[in-house]
């Protein structure tokens, strides 16, 4: 089976997810990152934002995969 590239990593900075794919704002902001706005945040790498909103590493995984199907569904 094919594996997808993924358009976003937990590397990638907020402020890059958010000017790149708007689309997943309502995402970022369901799985808990209500800071997507905030000028702070926009350095701020997805892992750390997850991390400081008490997500694990399974859990970051998981929220990854969800924002990258959000991506690929509006392609």
């Amino acid at each position: 089976m094919e594996q997808k590239q993924q358009k976003i990593s937990k590397d990638a900075t907020i402020g890059e997810i958010v000017e790149k794919y708007p689309q997943v704002v309502e995402t970022l902001m369901g799985l808990g990152l209500h800071c997507v706005g905030c000028h702070a945040a926009g350095s701020e790498s997805l892992e750390d934002g997850f991390k400081a909103h008490g997500m694990d590493d399974k859990q970051i995984e998981e929220a990854m995969k969800k924002l990258n199907e959000v991506i690929e569904k509006n392609i």
